[in-house]
């Protein structure tokens, strides 16, 4: 008798009054119009997303980049300063 050893697994609570449906993997489509509806469907997400998210981008991007090169210009030394030196 398995009772003894506790439930199994599906069988540790009981829930009433809650329905649940489920479809037979064989009588569902895999990918029924991805061509159809779904590549349009991207690109109309994409088009009208795209100048919210780009701008940023670009601005971070740009801030980014001149901080890299202010920040190996000022490490360099001034050769100016150091003409007198013996």
């Amino acid at each position: 008798d398995t009772e003894a050893m506790g439930k199994h697994f599906g069988q540790l609570a009981r829930v009433r009054h809650v329905i649940t449906y489920s479809l037979s993997p064989f009588e569902q489509r895999a990918v029924p119009n991805v061509f159809s509806h779904g590549v349009p469907n991207v690109m109309r997400r994409f088009s009208s997303q795209v100048l919210k998210v780009v701008p940023p981008f670009v601005v971070g991007y740009l801030i980014y980049s001149w901080g890299t090169q202010e920040f190996e210009r000022l490490k360099r030394k001034n050769p100016a300063d150091y003409e007198h030196d013996q």
